[in-house]
C-alpha cells in the first residue's frame, strides 16, 4: 500500500510539473527558470531515492547496459526524422546558419533525459505497477504518449511529432530499459524540429526575460 502511495505521488508530481509549464514557460515566459527549477527538483529527488535504494537508478534506466542496442534501434528512425526536417527546412527556406542551434543541440539532451525520466519510469512505470489499476501495457503506452503530446499544446504539428516520438521511445525502453539513448535523441531531434519546422529559436527564448 505504501508503495502504491509513492507511485501515485510520483505520477501526480510529474503531471503537476507538466501543468506548470503552461504557467511558467508559456504564460510568464520564464522558460529558463522553469527548466532549471524542474531539473533541480527532480535531481534532488533522484538523489534522495538513491540514498534509500541502491538499485533505483538501474531500475529507472540510468545505466550503461543496453545503451548501444537502444541507440542503434532508434538510429534509423532518427535519420529518417532528420532527413524530413532538413527537407522541410529547405522547402520553407529556413535559416540553417545560426549559431543558436549549436548550444541547444549540445544542452537540450540533458533536458531530454529529465523529460524521459519523468514520462517513462515515473508515469508509465508507476501506472503499470500500481496494483489497483487494470490497464494493459499498450493502453498505458498510448495514454502516456497522448499526455506527452498534450504538454506540447498548442502546436498540433509539435504534438503529433511528440506523440510519434514517444511511441518509439517507449518501444525502445520496454525492450532495453535505457534512458540515456532516449534523452540524446530527444534532445537532438527536438532541437532540430523546433528550430527548422516550428520556427522557434529556443536559445533566444531561454534568455528572453533578460
Amino acid at each position: 500500500m505504501e508503495t502504491d502511495k509513492r507511485r501515485w505521488f510520483e505520477a501526480g508530481a510529474v503531471i503537476l510539473t507538466g501543468a506548470l509549464r503552461f504557467v511558467l514557460s508559456e504564460w510568464l515566459e520564464l522558460r529558463l527558470f522553469y527548466i532549471a527549477a524542474v531539473c533541480l527538483f527532480w535531481a534532488v529527488y533522484i538523489y534522495k531515492r538513491r540514498q534509500g535504494n541502491a538499485f533505483i537508478l538501474r531500475d529507472w534506466g540510468f545505466q550503461r547496459k543496453n545503451f548501444k542496442q537502444s541507440f542503434l534501434f532508434l538510429t534509423p528512425f532518427a535519420l529518417a526524422g532528420v532527413a524530413g526536417i532538413v527537407w522541410y527546412g529547405l522547402a520553407v527556406k529556413a535559416v540553417f546558419l545560426n549559431w543558436h542551434v549549436i548550444p541547444i543541440f549540445v544542452f537540450y539532451p540533458v533536458w531530454g533525459v529529465f523529460q524521459q525520466f519523468l514520462v517513462i519510469p515515473l508515469i508509465v512505470g508507476n501506472l503499470y505497477a500500481i496494483s489497483t489499476l487494470k490497464l494493459s501495457r499498450p493502453q498505458i503506452i498510448l495514454l502516456t504518449s497522448f499526455l506527452f503530446a498534450l504538454v506540447h499544446y498548442p502546436s498540433l504539428t509539435l504534438m503529433l511529432f511528440a506523440f510519434v516520438m514517444e511511441l518509439l521511445f517507449l518501444t525502445a525502453y520496454f525492450r532495453w530499459k535505457n534512458l540515456w539513448s532516449l534523452g540524446l535523441y530527444h534532445g537532438w531531434l527536438g532541437s532540430l524540429f523546433l528550430y527548422f519546422v516550428i520556427g522557434r529559436d529556443l536559445w533566444s527564448e531561454l534568455w528572453s526575460i533578460f
